[in-house]
């Protein structure tokens, strides 16, 4: 895999989709869509997040590209290329779905638009190929995750506001966690291909 080869685009990616998720934590965490449980976390706040809500958002995403980085060096994403449109499709559909129908609850609504935006750009403007090895990391990144996540909301040491979320749930996991994890997923992954294509084509420039 030689994943530290490419540190500087998953780092970069890691980055920016980290300001991206503490604003938003910390918005949902100030308002009341949820919080944490002083129990299991330190007292130290930066911007009411606690410091191990922060450091989740450097270890999950650095874990979860490494296995999108083991699923593009050892296996073909032949069978899942040609479901790529319907699984993109089928997603969207759903997302659209819970948009109009949980409108009124807040981590539902921002967290299934956030993933909607981002897969409507990939399907219509994006259009990149990594999109099938995208489905199969994410696929298999659910594995741990769900069981972490099980651990963390079974706990609890996150705490979600019941009028937020549909109630749906995945053991003691909301259904939202896992659409929540498909952006801290595709979000970085999308930051570090497109540096690692301005690379190429910069050195391919560089040769010529």
């Amino acid at each position: 895999v030689a994943f530290y080869k490419l540190w500087p685009a998953v780092f970069l990616g890691i980055l920016l989709n980290g300001i991206f998720f503490v604003i938003w934590d910390s918005w949902f965490t100030v308002n009341g869509i949820w919080s944490f449980n002083s129990q299991h976390v330190w007292d130290f706040r930066l911007m009411s997040l606690p410091l191990e809500e922060i450091s989740f958002f450097i270890v999950v995403p650095y874990a979860s590209i490494f296995i999108y980085a083991c699923c593009k060096a050892y296996f073909s994403d032949r069978f899942i290329k040609s479901s790529v449109q319907i699984i993109n499709i089928s997603v969207l559909i759903i997302l659209a779905f819970v948009l109009v129908r949980y409108y009124h609850c807040t981590y539902t609504f921002f967290n299934c638009l956030f993933a909607f935006i981002l897969l409507l750009l990939h399907q219509f403007w994006l259009k990149k190929k990594y999109m099938g090895y995208f489905w199969m990391a994410y696929f298999i990144h659910l594995i741990p995750f769900l069981i972490v996540n099980g651990v963390l909301t079974a706990t609890p040491v996150v705490l979600y506001n019941p009028n937020e979320i549909t109630g749906i749930k995945i053991y003691t996991i909301p259904i939202e966690d896992t659409v929540y994890a498909l952006t801290c997923l595709l979000l970085p992954i999308t930051v570090m291909e497109y540096y690692l294509e301005r690379k190429n084509i910069n050195k391919l420039r560089t040769q010529v």
